[in-house]
C-alpha cells in the first residue's frame, strides 16, 4: 500500500507538490486544496497510517511534526495571529489520506471577520 500512497509519493518525489520545509523525519508542503490562507501538512517520511498505528518508538516523530509546524507558522508569519493544528484520526473523523499528516493551517484576517 505503501507505493500508491500519495504521500509516500510525494515523499519520494514522485508526485509533485509545493514543498516548504524537509530533513530526514519529515516533509512539509502546501495543501493543494487549502482551507485557509496558509495552509500545509507536514507527514513524516516513514508511512505510518494514522495515529492509531503509532508504535512506542514514533514519538520522535510526532514531536518532530508538532515542533516544526510551530517554526513553519512563524515562518509563514501566522504565529502570532494564530493557527491551529489538526490531526485527523480515521474516517469518522476525516482523515483521507491514510498516511499520518498534521495540518497547520491559518492566516485569517480575524480583525475583519
Amino acid at each position: 500500500m505503501e507505493e500508491e500512497c500519495i504521500f509516500c509519493r510525494i515523499v519520494r518525489k514522485e508526485r509533485p507538490a509545493e514543498i516548504v520545509y524537509e530533513d530526514d523525519t519529515i516533509v512539509a508542503f502546501k495543501d493543494r486544496f487549502p482551507h485557509a490562507p496558509v495552509h500545509l501538512l507536514l507527514v513524516p517520511r516513514k508511512h505510518i497510517r494514522s495515529i492509531n498505528d503509532l508504535a512506542d518508538s514514533d514519538w520522535a516523530v510526532v514531536s518532530t511534526l508538532v515542533m516544526k509546524a510551530r517554526e513553519l507558522a512563524e515562518r509563514f508569519h501566522i504565529s502570532r495571529s494564530g493557527y491551529k493544528l489538526l490531526f485527523n484520526v480515521e474516517r469518522g473523523a476525516g482523515q483521507v489520506i491514510f498516511h499520518l499528516h498534521l495540518h497547520l493551517i491559518g492566516g485569517w484576517d480575524r480583525e475583519r471577520a
